[in-house]
C-alpha cells in the first residue's frame, strides 16, 4: 500500500509501484514513473519523464529530471531513467536528456550512492554501485563505469569518461579520462598509481591486480607515447580481462587519458 502525504502533490497519471512512500511537500509531475518500495522524503520533485526504479531512498530537496542546463533550446520531449536501490541524499540535482545521441535520456544505474548537492548533467550515461561524495558534479555526456568513485566537490568536464573501479580523489579537475582501476586526483588531475584497495574490496584477485600494476607502470611511468606504451603492454603483460579493459579503454578515449606526472 502506498503512503502519499497530504500536503504532497501527485499528478493523477504518474505509475506507482507498490509500497511507494511520498513525504510532505513533494511534487511528482505528469508523466513520471515510480517504482515498488521506493522513499522519496521531504521537498523532492520529480520531474515529467522521469522514470524511477524500485528501492530507492531520495532525501529531501531532490530534483530530478529538471531540463539540462544548456543555452542551446530543446523543445522536444527528453528523459531521465534512473535504477534500482539508489541512495540519493540532500539536494542532489539530475538533469533530463538533451542529445539525440544518446536517445535524449539521461541515464543512472543501480545501487549508486549520491551525497548530498552532486550533480549529474544532461545525457549522462552512470553506470552500477557508483558512489560521488559531496557536491561532485558531473557536466554533460560524462560516462562514469560501474563501480567508480569520485570524491567530494570534483568536477567532471564535459564529454569525459571515469572508468570501472576508478577512485577520483576530492577536490579534482578531470578534463580528460579517468583509466579504469586507477587512483586520479588533482587539480588539473593526474593518474597517480593503481586504486588496490577498491581492487582488493571488489575482488580482483592478486594475479590481476599484479598484471594491472605492470600495465600502469608501462603505460604512465616509462615515458613512452600512448601508441608505444599500449604496444608493449599487449607484448609484456599477462592478457587479464582487466588489462584488456584497461588497454581499450585507452585506445578507444576520445578526449586523451588523464596520465602521471613525469618525473624529473
Amino acid at each position: 500500500m502506498n503512503n502519499i502525504h497530504p500536503t504532497a502533490i501527485v499528478a493523477p497519471d504518474v505509475e506507482l509501484g507498490q509500497d511507494v512512500v511520498i513525504g510532505p511537500y513533494c511534487v511528482v509531475e505528469s508523466g513520471a514513473a515510480i517504482g515498488d518500495r521506493t522513499i522519496l522524503d521531504s521537498h523532492v520533485v520529480v520531474h515529467t519523464n522521469t522514470s524511477i526504479g524500485s528501492d530507492n531512498h531520495i532525501h529531501a530537496g531532490a530534483v530530478l529530471g529538471g531540463i539540462s542546463q544548456t543555452v542551446a533550446k530543446y523543445d522536444g520531449t527528453s528523459w531521465l531513467r534512473i535504477g534500482n536501490g539508489n541512495v540519493i541524499r540532500e539536494c542532489v540535482t539530475i538533469n533530463r536528456g538533451f542529445s539525440e545521441e544518446t536517445g535524449h535520456t539521461t541515464t543512472v544505474g543501480n545501487n549508486g550512492y549520491y551525497m548530498a548537492y552532486c550533480h549529474v548533467g544532461h545525457d549522462c550515461v552512470v553506470g552500477d554501485h557508483v558512489i560521488m561524495a559531496n557536491s561532485a558534479g558531473l557536466a554533460g555526456h560524462v560516462i562514469v563505469e560501474d563501480r567508480a568513485s569520485i570524491g567530494g566537490i570534483t568536477g567532471v568536464h564535459q564529454f569525459c569518461k571515469v572508468g570501472t573501479l576508478s577512485f577520483v580523489g576530492g577536490m579534482s579537475r578531470i578534463v580528460q579520462d579517468a583509466p579504469p582501476y586507477m587512483w586520479v586526483a588533482g587539480c588539473p588531475a593526474i593518474c597517480a598509481g593503481l586504486n588496490t584497495e577498491g581492487l582488493r574490496r571488489n575482488g580482483i584477485d592478486k594475479s590481476a591486480r599484479n598484471a594491472l600494476k605492470k600495465a600502469y607502470k608501462i603505460l604512465f611511468r616509462s615515458g613512452l607515447n600512448v601508441a608505444e606504451s599500449v604496444a608493449r603492454v599487449r607484448q609484456e603483460v599477462d592478457d587479464t580481462p582487466e588489462v584488456d579493459h584497461l588497454v581499450r579503454f585507452i585506445e578507444t578515449s576520445k578526449r586523451g587519458v588523464t596520465r602521471s606526472k613525469p618525473r624529473r
